[in-house]
């Protein structure tokens, strides 16, 4: 039998939740025996490239932009086929719908690996009437592949679900706090409206009006970069929120994460949201948005605590209370580290992939 060439095909290489996670994936379906390599439909910022290259994927870019959807079809048409695809393995909306426009045409079998727990009103309308053109769709989580029965009207006889984290046993733990210690609360992510920052700073503000004065110093520390910067830093100063740090984008997300002792993920929609679980991972408490997968990984009062999103008061009242307790923060943590080892094992990471490669290729049972 021919080893399947998977053309794995995404919207770009920027750095961040879809793309980061590549190298991993790809490594399950080569330990299928499948040979594979990235098309990504434009550059972005570039961060997921070297780990790509890193893992031998030779991925290819195209040098073109975010709207010139025509032209990207026609060269991923030419592309897949001059290196001779015999699947296409699509993540996130551009690349689906063009997976999909192209695959039947070329008899290639289009899989759609699905992240987003939000989709435009206009690629969920076209995904939609694409969907019966899949081979087989893959959510990234059962948050995700509950929206995917749901809002594209797929058949539970073509979805399957593959989580998208596998947690790693070797990453660092973050040290406890110590009283005299400053109190680190950070998040990683985009500087975007999504990911409800706006919302954090003004709970914060709302402490500050409050006259709530924590045990410790507290400082805020926001890893990520983007389009809010200039509002998120004119909100702190409105809102009297003086220790806030805003780092810009960190190449080692890991070692960041294990200077902090709470994590916080204030989002307004997530998918799978890999930020939070390798805050717990990392041996971190989260306190979060209940939305995506993280309600479902979180155990209330044991590893962190949800609360609805864009509750400011709610968010507001959490945060004191955490914030009076420092010293049970890191035995959360370690609870989190403990859970999210378990449930997101690399075994577990391995089999449901191994599971997708099975069908896809017609070799299981």
């Amino acid at each position: 039998m021919t080893s399947p060439r998977i053309a794995y095909v995404i919207n770009s290489v920027e750095g961040g939740g879809a793309a980061l996670p590549v190298p991993a994936v790809t490594r399950v379906m080569r330990d299928a025996g499948a040979e594979v390599r990235v098309f990504a439909l434009t550059r972005r910022d570039g961060r997921a490239l070297p780990p790509m290259q890193a893992a031998g994927l030779d991925p290819l870019v195209r040098d073109g932009g975010l709207s010139d959807h025509w032209q990207a079809l026609a060269w991923l048409d030419r592309e897949v086929r001059a290196w001779g695809a015999t699947h296409l393995w699509t993540s996130l909306s551009r690349a689906t719908i063009l997976g999909l426009l192209l695959g039947p045409r070329r008899s290639l079998p289009v899989i759609c690996w699905q992240h987003a727990a939000f989709l435009k009103p206009w690629n969920r309308r076209l995904m939609r009437l694409l969907q019966s053109r899949a081979a087989l769709w893959v959510g990234d989580s059962a948050s995700v592949s509950a929206l995917t029965l749901d809002r594209l009207g797929v058949g539970p006889d073509r979805l399957m679900t593959w989580p998208i984290f596998a947690a790693d046993p070797a990453q660092l733990q973050a040290a406890p706090w110590q009283p005299g210690q400053t109190l680190q609360l950070g998040s990683l992510g985009r500087l975007h409206p999504v990911k409800g920052y706006d919302r954090l700073i003004d709970a914060l503000a709302v402490l500050h009006r409050q006259g709530f004065t924590p045990p410790c110093p507290v400082r805020l520390t926001l890893a990520g970069e983007g389009e809010e910067r200039p509002r998120l830093e004119a909100l702190a100063t409105q809102g009297g929120v003086a220790d806030i740090v805003l780092t810009g984008y960190v190449d080692q997300p890991q070692q960041f994460l294990t200077g902090l002792h709470l994590y916080l993920q204030p989002s307004k929609s997530e998918g799978f949201c890999i930020a939070a679980h390798e805050a717990m991972v990392a041996g971190l408490p989260v306190l979060a948005s209940a939305v995506g997968e993280i309600p479902f990984t979180i155990q209330e009062g044991v590893t962190g605590y949800t609360i609805k999103p864009q509750d400011t008061v709610a968010l507001a009242d959490r945060l004191r209370q955490m914030l009076l307790q420092p010293d049970r923060l890191h035995a959360m943590g370690s609870a989190s580290r403990a859970h999210v080892l378990d449930r997101f094992s690399q075994a577990r990471f391995h089999a449901a992939g191994s599971a997708i490669m099975q069908r896809i290729t017609g070799t299981g049972a």
